[in-house]
């Protein structure tokens, strides 16, 4: 039996999220939110997307409500999750992908409506945040508001696992260098919160704070206070890149420690952590659904203590897939999965 699924909020995460999932059979969807865009607009943005290409199948409009694929998705435009209506169109589990709605409290009004879980595709304050292949074994029945973390945290923590795991992680910091996202200006503008944040982003490289490497710490607590880091934000549209210079504990060989990340990538990690030694830049990740991709010949060793690593992902379709693939374990557990894997 199908998850039924509902999505609040179709920006970019929402969208991709709908295309990660559309052609999933275990996925069903049966609901989008999103005040600000009509029916017709709705349909043009699903359509037509400048990064991840034109959408690959039939889709239409029938008396108010979306045809995807001949699958009709009811269509609302409610500024608050209280009002939707969830359970009228069967939505049991909600993509939070708004932005807005990020703590437990103000997440947990798509309850009212008829919803079971919700998802918030952002870092949380105080829900539980799951980074799948690192601590989504966690999740139990009870847990009704979670969070998905964020994309750099899906990057760095698989790879911060696999390190931590055999050769130990004394302490790190991580850099991301992160494509645009729709929080930018395109020219500069006022931002009064992040003063660079608010220059023209196809023009600069923007120093930038991120949680992310502190993230780590809550989905890996043998690792929380080990980790910090900081953000580019640079004039790409998409794929973003983890530089994680870290001091271990026991002393590795990079051949060692490429060697442990290539048998998680075909493992335990398998879907979630890849490895190539390939001649490779940021656009040959576009659209992999795998969140963390370790380049072997980008990383360099200072010694046996002090390395480098590098792993790349696709901020956006990336972290999508692993939106779906946490609601898909969700359901599993929820509904008492006797196969193990959960």
């Amino acid at each position: 039996m199908a998850v039924k699924i509902g999505i609040n909020g179709f920006g970019r995460i929402g969208r991709l999220v709908f295309r990660a999932a559309i052609n999933n059979p275990d996925v069903e969807i049966k609901g989008i939110n999103d005040p600000f865009i009509d029916l017709d607009y709705m349909t043009y943005m699903l359509r037509y997307d400048s990064v991840h290409g034109k959408f690959d199948g039939e889709i239409a409009t029938k008396d108010g409500k979306l045809v995807v694929n001949g699958k009709e998705i009811s269509v609302y435009a409610f500024m608050s999750p209280e009002e939707i209506p969830w359970s009228e169109c069967g939505a049991e589990y909600i993509v939070e992908s708004t932005g807005v709605f990020t703590t437990i409290d103000k997440a947990s009004g798509h309850f009212k409506g008829g919803a079971k879980k919700v998802v918030i595709s952002a870092p949380s304050k105080d829900a539980p945040m799951f980074v799948m292949g690192v601590n989504n074994d966690k999740y139990t029945s009870d847990m009704n508001v979670v969070s998905n973390a964020s994309c750099t945290t899906n990057c760095l923590a698989p790879l911060a696992k696999v390190i931590h795991e055999n050769f130990g992680i004394v302490e790190g910091l991580m850099t991301t260098v992160h494509s645009i996202t729709a929080t930018q200006k395109t020219v500069d503008g006022p931002s009064k919160k992040d003063w660079r944040g608010g220059r023209a982003a196809a023009h600069n490289i923007i120093p930038s704070s991120t949680g992310a490497a502190k993230a780590v710490g809550k989905v890996i607590p043998e690792l929380n206070g080990k980790l910090t880091g900081m953000a580019f934000r640079v004039p790409t549209l998409d794929v973003s890149v983890v530089d994680l210079t870290c001091r271990l504990e026991k002393p590795a060989t990079y051949e060692e420690i490429k060697a442990a990340v290539k048998k998680a990538s075909e493992n335990e990690l398998k879907g979630i952590l890849g490895y190539t030694e390939d001649d490779v830049v940021s656009s040959d990740f576009i659209t992999d659904p795998r969140t963390s991709i370790f380049d072997a010949k980008a990383g360099i060793a200072l010694n046996d203590h002090f390395v480098k690593l590098v792993a790349w992902y696709d901020n956006e379709w990336g972290y999508s897939n692993k939106v779906v693939d946490l609601i898909l374990h969700m359901y599993k557990v929820d509904n008492g999965c006797g196969c193990g894997c959960c």
